[in-house]
């Protein structure tokens, strides 16, 4: 299909990366849930199984046999099968965050990113009718409230070891972050609002709070107590979960789910809408191109400067996602502007030839791994394209095009 500028994510285009992408992701398929392949679409065993991938790609079958149906919707059967079984941890609750692919267990922790995304994909592949789902949504919804959730704080904690006895000294903002997404697809599951208010609880702090105090860089990394620790991980800056600095990535994500959040609340606060706003405007000022080459820059100091320059596709496609939903909720044409520029860049640097999309460059385009080696799922990336499709997602509305929140203009 050619390249257009004015319209570089067509209708056509984004069904035949939709479809390509669950294609790929497919490849993953091992008896106990999906792996992490490499550049070549082989599983990578020394990976293992993971809890997270397995979740994002049930998630993501789950959305496309919804709308789609096809072979997507075996995969999401084979996805909710996985986690009711060999990830699940039977003896202590909640799921183990590796096994090998012979089912054994791994990595026994029991962290709250992929307990997140457990939900998320427990949610979605309920909505989609997906035989069993209704069951994992019961127990994922249960664990993450049991033992995640602190209604003290309104937030949630990190992780355990197995059998729940010891937390983690750390909390973190990456997590939390995706316990909001995962809430909103069980508020849209369920039909809880409880759902959206410990949404809205999680946000609050880390944004009206945290990066509103920051200048709209949000800090990913906290104490047990939510005390910031800006010098978290500094001598690991390329952690691929932890890493050190502010994440423009995460604040292009958070742009849209603020919107999410407002969507899914009766009556929301008013502040939802100008956050997501200077949320996308100062990441973007900041992270793209900041060293000459276009691309969103990874990580940055507190001062802006790049700490970890490789441009991640993830990023890439959060950018976009938000500017359709900011276009969706504001009705500002520059927001639409800024989605074809980034869908343009998009296409000219994650997109191969085999309707699989790389990770990582370096800051010149060039394939890297500094960060992501491989190619471990497609959640960003499909989220992406269904937003340029106009595709429903459980728990992702966004309220209808009116006037920019507080007359505000697109910068």
């Amino acid at each position: 299909m050619d390249f257009s500028a004015d319209d570089p994510a067509p209708p056509e285009w984004t069904r035949e990366q939709g479809d390509g992408l669950v294609a790929w992701a497919g490849r993953s398929r091992q008896e106990h849930g999906f792996a992490w392949l490499d550049d070549d679409g082989r599983a990578r065993e020394e990976q293992g199984v993971q809890a997270w991938i397995t979740a994002r790609t049930t998630h993501v079958s789950a959305l496309h046999a919804r709308a789609h149906g096809g072979a997507a919707a075996g995969l999401a059967e084979h996805g909710v099968r996985s986690l009711r079984g060999s990830l699940r941890d039977a003896e202590h609750g909640g799921w183990l965050s590796t096994v090998a692919f012979d089912g054994s267990p791994v990595d026994t922790d029991k962290a709250g990113y992929q307990h997140a995304f457990v939900l998320l994909a427990a949610s979605t592949a309920a909505s989609a009718d997906v035989p069993g789902a209704a069951g994992l949504l019961d127990d994922a919804a249960a664990t993450v409230l049991d033992r995640f959730w602190d209604a003290e704080t309104g937030r949630a904690a990190e992780s355990f070891d197995r059998s729940f006895s010891r937390g983690e000294d750390y909390r973190g903002a990456n997590s939390n972050m995706h316990m909001v997404e995962a809430f909103l697809a069980a508020g849209a599951a369920t039909g809880d609002p409880a759902w959206a208010q410990r949404a809205l609880s999680i946000a609050d702090f880390l944004i009206r709070g945290q990066a509103a105090a920051h200048g709209y860089r949000l800090p990913e990394h906290y104490t047990a107590d939510w005390r910031v620790l800006p010098d978290y991980n500094r001598d690991r800056p390329a952690d691929p979960f932890r890493p050190y600095g502010w994440t423009p990535g995460h604040s292009l994500e958070w742009a849209r789910l603020l919107l999410h959040v407002e969507a899914a609340l009766e009556e929301p606060p008013a502040w939802l809408a100008p956050a997501a706003e200077d949320l996308l405007s100062t990441a973007v000022a900041a992270s793209w191109a900041p060293d000459g080459a276009d691309g969103f820059c990874y990580t940055l100091d507190w001062d802006d400067r790049p700490v970890i320059g490789e441009r991640m596709h993830w990023v890439a496609t959060e950018a976009c996602a938000a500017a359709h939903a900011l276009h969706t909720r504001t009705g500002d044409p520059g927001y639409a502007s800024s989605a074809r520029r980034w869908w343009a860049h998009v296409r000219e640097y994650f997109v191969d030839t085999a309707q699989n999309w790389r990770h990582e460059t370096d800051p010149h385009g060039r394939p890297s791994a500094t960060v992501w080696s491989g190619r471990p799922d497609v959640y960003h990336a499909y989220t992406a394209l269904s937003f340029a499709a106009g595709t429903p997602i459980p728990g992702y509305a966004v309220r209808g095009a009116g006037a920019a929140p507080e007359g505000r203009t697109h910068a």
